[in-house]
């Protein structure tokens, strides 16, 4: 029997083979529809296992939106299938509902064909489909297959799914030869379905050194272990002479040695580090061999950062194990969860693809949506950002992110060599990106000229600019000024003072505006509110108050937040006095003569601005109260604390400091930020940019 009709969106990811590649669909999937809906939840109907932990529903969780646990997501097992068919979709009915009860969209992850089930793993799973009212969206294999193939077996597996009285909503052939995209979808097209073929990326089917390790039996030799999560691009087993196996090295590349082969050894991991040769992923030395004493000493003296790891198995054995490891996409691989969102957002019609789908249009923003928003806001206009801090590996891995998605364009600073080297090592793709060394480079001279003339009242020369531009921070934020870049973002090394004090030098505020100050993007549950300021301004005047209150209703808005400004007090509208809440009220009150547009409250408490029951108590008339957006705090001491205790407590997601009232957009960055933290702010960084141009 088939479910009765919910309000939940639900699609079921059918395959009828394994390695279709199902994780990268369904991880584009989930990011769409955390757009579009605020509890996003996924289902596994058929596990291997209820003891042995399925990685993929694992990835998955990390991406899903809704509060569910590991147990709420998984239905039955191949062996509850094999006892009693019947039973088993019945159970799986009912565990289904208990998850769909918790989302606004549930994304189910069919089996992946590792045991078959009497009826045909294909229409076991279309008539499970069926029983939980779901459309199926058919992903396919084109590896090693014509599109004319491709097309034929779509036909056959629809009429599969038809058989069995599935709805089909979509077709995606995934693994395609990325020269035949195009002919793929037109072979598609005649199915009568949206269809979209993806094509085959090698990144995501390598294994990465540590799954390679896991594969062999093998342990760690030497090397920095952050770098084991690199993927093996290819292997070679390195049986000529050492000249040989350097002419035949590629990017990326794993090398099989006994590890009494001394000058292969030294060969491979010296030419790891040397200019113009290519950026191992690791060596795996074989035979249960050790290397020679002195060899031993001489590599733990050079600290290679290069993977070695034993193995006991012989040349031939490891190579044919090497061969057949084939790489997850699982939790922490951020370079292939990145790779395979980009896949998707470039191949498939998002909007074209939630059509078919009943996504319910949410009341809420979850911090999911609004990340998702700014990416994709910063996308649709890309601008150019320069990142000081070049040499820094959360960084490189943000660059790697932003840049994999096509968010913005990236100059990074630093050493070329050292900043691309690197980067190859944590397999991060540099290509897109400009690399400058603000001590060789060509626009160092104009710079010096440019800087000397803006502080020439405060006696700085032309060969005391061009020291100081030689600093990145100065070298970044000029770039901006000249237009070399339209904003920047630092701080991950840097104090807040080293980020800002050269855009209070150069870039300088907006006509009309005294004051620099910030909020901070706070990502509730439910909604998004603007806390200002939080980072800057010690104690500010009345005056300066009315700035940050205006310049963070003007910024609220750019991220799509109507402003409804709490200037915030001890006390609320006329209960209190003294000079802090004076202060609050006369800057209420200039807020009110300056931008008479805006909706301001103020004096006002925390809980009487954002709660409508004690609004309606304190401040029954107000607009404002119980429904204020933007929460000015009366100090920095006050703001600091408060957004730091929101963040903890509430588990909100606080994106910032947002710099505001600069002419160009310069952002800071907390040095314990994320790679997540980074790429927001770069996005963050880029939109004020489009802010800025469209103003202009």
């Amino acid at each position: 029997m088939a479910a009765a009709e919910s309000t939940t969106s639900s699609i079921y990811i059918a395959s009828p083979e394994g390695d279709t590649g199902k994780s990268t669909i369904v991880l584009g999937l989930l990011h769409l529809l955390a757009a579009s809906a605020a509890r996003v939840g996924v289902f596994r109907p058929i596990a291997r296992s209820t003891v042995e932990r399925d990685f993929i529903l694992e990835l998955m969780l990390e991406h899903s939106t809704a509060n569910l646990d590991y147990e709420q997501c998984i239905g039955v097992t191949y062996d509850r299938v094999h006892v009693d068919p019947e039973a088993a979709i019945a159970e799986i009915v009912d565990r289904f509902h208990e998850v769909e009860r918790e989302c606004d969209a549930v994304v189910i992850i069919g089996s992946d064909h590792t045991d078959i089930v009497k009826a045909g793993e294909l229409g076991f799973n279309a008539r499970i489909a069926v029983n939980l009212g779901a459309p199926v969206l058919l992903a396919i294999s084109g590896l090693d297959r014509d599109p004319d193939t491709v097309a034929q077996m779509a036909q056959v597996y629809l009429g599969e799914l038809t058989a069995n009285h599935a709805h089909t909503a979509a077709v995606v052939a995934n693994r395609c030869d990325p020269g035949a995209l195009g002919a793929v979808t037109a072979a598609l097209d005649p199915l009568g379905l949206p269809a979209w073929a993806l094509p085959e990326v090698p990144l995501l089917v390598a294994p990465t050194m540590a799954e390679l390790m896991e594969a062999l039996d093998g342990e760690l030799y030497s090397g920095d272990p952050a770098l084991m999560q690199r993927e093996a691009m290819s292997v070679m087993v390195g049986g000529m002479t050492a000249e040989h196996i350097l002419e035949r090295l590629t990017e990326g590349q794993v090398v099989i040695s006994p590890a009494d082969r001394s000058d292969v050894l030294l060969a491979l991991v010296t030419a790891h580090e040397a200019e113009g040769f290519p950026s191992l992923t690791g060596i795996i030395l074989n035979g249960g061999l050790k290397p020679h004493p002195a060899i031993d000493a001489l590599v733990k003296g050079l600290k290679p950062s290069l993977p070695l790891i034993f193995a006991e198995s012989g040349t031939f054995r490891t190579a044919e194990i090497a061969a057949r490891t084939r790489g997850r996409v699982g939790i922490g691989m951020l370079r292939k969860v990145d790779t395979a969102l980009a896949v998707m957002e470039r191949h498939v019609d998002g909007p074209a693809l939630l059509e078919r789908l009943r996504v319910p249009i949410p009341e809420v923003v979850t911090p999911q949506m609004f990340e998702y928003q700014l990416l994709e806001r910063a996308r649709a206009g890309r601008k150019h950002v320069v990142l000081p801090e070049g040499e820094e590996d959360r960084v490189l891995r943000a660059a790697g992110r932003l840049l994999q998605r096509r968010i913005v364009d990236l100059t990074l600073l630093g050493d070329e060599a050292a900043v691309r080297k690197r980067a190859a090592e944590l397999g991060v793709d540099l290509t897109d990106a400009r690399v400058l060394d603000p001590n060789a480079c060509d626009l160092l001279e104009g710079f010096g000229k440019e800087y000397a003339r803006l502080r020439a009242h405060r006696g700085i020369t032309e060969d005391r600019a061009r020291e100081i531009m030689r600093d990145v921070s100065y070298f970044g934020t000029m770039m901006v000024h000249l237009g070399e870049a339209d904003g920047m973002v630092s701080g991950a090394v840097h104090t807040t003072a080293h980020t800002i004090r050269p855009a209070f030098e150069i870039i300088k505020t907006q006509p009309g505006v005294s004051t620099v100050s910030s909020i901070f993007l706070m990502c509730l549950a439910d909604r998004v509110l603007a806390y200002g300021d939080c980072a800057v301004v010690p104690d500010p005047t009345d005056e300066q108050l009315a700035d940050i209150a205006i310049s963070s209703a003007q910024t609220a808005a750019q991220f799509g937040i109507d402003p409804r400004i709490a200037m915030l007090s001890y006390s609320t509208g006329d209960s209190g006095s003294g000079k802090d809440v004076d202060k609050v009220r006369t800057a209420t009150d200039l807020v009110r003569d300056r931008r008479p547009d805006l909706l301001v409250e103020g004096p006002i408490q925390y809980d009487a601005a954002v709660e409508p029951t004690v609004a309606h108590t304190k401040m029954p008339d107000s607009p404002v109260a119980g429904r204020a957006t933007v929460l000015v705090f009366p100090d920095l001491n006050t703001g600091n604390n408060t957004y730091k205790a929101v963040q903890r407590s509430a588990g909100a997601v606080a994106i910032g400091p947002v710099l505001q009232g600069l002419r160009k957009p310069i952002n800071d960055l907390s040095r314990g930020a994320l790679v997540q933290d980074i790429v927001n702010t770069v996005a963050i960084t880029a939109i004020q940019a489009q802010s800025i141009a469209a103003a202009n």
